[in-house]
């Protein structure tokens, strides 16, 4: 039987791990042909056979996105193979907390890279194909959908530069959303909280973070990356005259 995206195409970054790979799956569960970019290519292989045993059909792309040429790359050999692009999912991240006095400036520079100018390249260089699909796609629509943070909207002491990094996300995301809404590319941004992925263990070895995390951890019901692929596919699944510009999940209050 027929799902809410078949014969649409997906790419998704950041495809190796948590909330990349839940949504990959997510979208190949709704019938959607996945192209699943990350650097870790053996990760994205186990992903993709996952994916396939499942009856779902996966592409393995190895980019890094941080690089523009790469990331342009990943976008038309997607095309290429599936002959179209529909929906984008923007979830390449990475998290690095710290004071910015006796920062290391090298991380700042890893995580605007990745956060920032990766999900630039690929925007750019899928908007082309989204707009198309837009026109004359299965669907008559297509999606952006750019998995931002709670630290988009709300500072912590330790978090300015990840803040810079997800405010510039949530703003992005609603200028573009200005800029193609009324060419039927919907464009939104998902504001996770609180989920237990890989993102945080990039600060295991600063023993100033490590109580905090850990604190944070014990008091605060933790999110699954599943939870956030459920918010990615309730986005790129409504009708088509429907969008959602911002979603927040959030754990709930168990006390």
């Amino acid at each position: 039987m027929a799902t809410n995206l078949t014969g649409t195409v997906a790419l998704v970054t950041g495809a190796s791990s948590g909330i990349g790979a839940a949504t990959a799956r997510r979208l190949a569960e709704e019938g959607a042909s996945v192209a699943l970019v990350a650097r870790r290519e053996e990760r994205l292989t186990d992903l993709a056979a996952e994916i396939g045993k499942a009856g779902g059909t996966a592409l393995v792309v190895a980019a890094d996105i941080t690089d523009r040429a790469r990331a342009e790359a990943a976008v038309e050999r997607t095309v290429a193979h599936f002959g179209r692009l529909d929906t984008l999912v923007n979830n390449a991240g990475l998290m690095l907390l710290g004071p910015v006095v006796g920062a290391d400036a090298a991380e700042w520079e890893r995580m605007i890279a990745v956060n920032v100018h990766g999900l630039l390249h690929t925007t750019h260089a899928a908007l082309p194909h989204l707009l198309k699909a837009a026109e004359d796609g299965p669907r008559r629509v297509a999606d952006i959908v750019n998995v931002s943070s709670i630290a988009g909207r709300v500072a912590w002491n330790g978090y300015g530069v990840y803040n810079l990094t997800k405010f510039g996300v949530n703003g992005f995301t609603e200028s573009l959303r200005q800029e193609v809404t009324r060419r039927h590319v919907r464009v939104g941004v998902l504001e996770p909280g609180g989920v237990d992925t890989e993102l945080g263990s990039h600060n295991d070895h600063k023993p100033e973070l490590r109580e905090a995390i850990r604190t944070f951890y014990e008091q605060t019901e933790v999110l699954a990356p599943d939870d956030i692929a459920d918010g990615v596919a309730y986005m790129v699944t409504r009708p088509r005259h429907a969008s959602v510009g911002e979603l927040w999940i959030m754990p709930t209050d168990q006390a």
